[in-house]
């Protein structure tokens, strides 16, 4: 018997949604065949099995969300055996609608009705270490809760996020004079006839959480360069030119921007980083995240080795990227291991914006607009295309010489696009 789990499906993902059953029971199964497409906080991706057999029983239904690890179908030999061997019935699944707390360990398959309920697990002893997830020991120090005194649920009394968040509820109150002293959270908007409620998605759900994470633990600083892309723009519209009469794809300017980047980085490692907490992780690889707004969030889809691509792998593989991502059917390893991220606004018309970073990158280049100013050149008054960049960069991991020295190396790049291809 093989039992088929909730998959952790990206970096973020506590629980997924079963949107859909690709096989039903009794169907042969082979390795690589997808069983179900999933919907996790990040996209709908598809789930392949890793094993062949049939498809003896479904646990959980479509439309369900479980927490990962979470048994969801059993792969047997046709013979029915595996089925019924899974004595334990499936654990309960919340409803669609349903938001209840997400916990952050695997929850446990239930008992059969007869045997009798497991009692929690007793507070850790004086001087001993109590086991619990890094989601919990993070929410218990945010809390201020002594993991000593709590009682774990999770499987071998393991401490979870809910024991955590269920011991601090308990906490008496703070006395109130300290209570009057602290500034008072502005109400949440009430429902009325004036307003209407529009729950978040899983992705926005998940932005909101990391971006406040990020402002709130990278102390960012922001540097902007104005860039004269004039020539760049006549460079992209020749290589054009070339590339549709071979056959190959349209490069945008975003397109250059990036390969821009990614040379800009191999010349300057030193902003290819993340912050470790004692120590810095060099990246080795230019992995460049690119931001693509969806309907209902925001994804960055990453291109890996970017320095090693040509302006037109780079074209290829982006829109193909975008496209995927604004049909929710990119992959896990499509979206990971970004080393550093670009947004670009300019189509949009804003000519210039601080981007909050992507942890756990340690910079994020924030793209506007070119437009028509009025520069002087041998003292005569000209109309040139100005572009302005801006990099927000984290103050722990990047010096602030070290992103000006970046940003000119950008620079000097797209005001000589011919280096950007060299």
């Amino acid at each position: 018997m093989t039992e088929i789990h909730m998959p952790r499906l990206s970096d973020t993902m506590e629980e997924g949604v079963i949107s859909t059953w690709r096989k039903k029971a009794g169907d042969q199964i082979s390795r690589g065949d997808v069983v179900a497409e999933i919907e996790t906080d990040k996209a709908l991706m598809e789930l392949e099995a890793y094993d062949d057999g049939v498809l003896e029983k479904i646990l959980v239904d479509e439309g369900a969300t479980v927490p990962i690890g979470t048994p969801i179908a059993i792969l047997g030999d046709g013979s029915g055996a595996a089925a019924e061997a899974a004595s334990a019935p499936a654990p309960a699944a919340k409803a669609p609608a349903a938001e209840a707390p997400a916990t952050d360990a695997p929850a446990p398959a239930a008992e059969p009705a007869s045997a009798p309920a497991a009692a929690p697990a007793a507070p850790a002893e004086p001087g001993s270490k109590p086991k619990a997830s890094p989601l919990a020991k993070a929410v218990a120090k945010e809390k201020g809760v002594d993991l000593a005194t709590v009682q774990g649920t999770g499987p071998g009394g393991r401490i979870i996020r809910a024991d955590i968040e269920a011991a601090a509820a308990a906490a008496p109150s703070a006395p109130a004079a300290e209570s009057a002293a602290a500034p008072s959270a502005p109400a949440p908007a009430v429902a009325s006839e004036d307003v209407e409620e529009i729950p978040l998605n899983k992705i926005q759900k998940v932005s909101a959480k990391r971006l406040t994470e990020s402002k709130q633990q990278a102390p960012h600083f922001y540097l902007t360069s104005a860039i004269d892309v004039t020539e760049l723009l006549e460079f992209r519209g020749t290589l054009n030119e070339r590339l549709q009469s071979a056959g190959g794809p349209k490069v945008s300017v975003n397109d250059l921007i990036v390969k821009a980047v990614a040379t800009a980085l191999r010349a300057n490692p030193s902003v290819n980083v993340s912050f470790g907490g004692d120590k810095l992780l060099r990246h080795k690889r230019i992995n460049l995240g690119i931001a693509v707004a969806i309907e209902g969030g925001l994804v960055v889809p990453v291109v890996k080795d970017a320095d090693r691509k040509s302006v037109s792998e780079i074209a290829a593989e982006s829109r193909e990227l975008a496209g995927r991502a604004r049909e929710g059917k990119l992959k896990l390893d499509e979206m990971s291991g970004g080393t550093f991220s670009i947004s670009n606004l300019g189509m949009f018309g804003i000519e210039q914006f601080s981007a909050v970073i992507n942890p756990p990158e340690a910079a994020i280049l924030a793209v506007g607009a070119a437009r028509d100013e009025v520069q002087v050149r041998d003292g005569e008054f000209v109309a040139r295309k100005i572009l302005r960049a801006t990099l927000s960069a984290d103050h722990r991991a990047v010096d602030g010489a070290v992103g000006a020295a970046f940003l000119q190396q950008l620079t000097s790049l797209l005001e000589d696009p011919l280096r950007i291809i060299a």
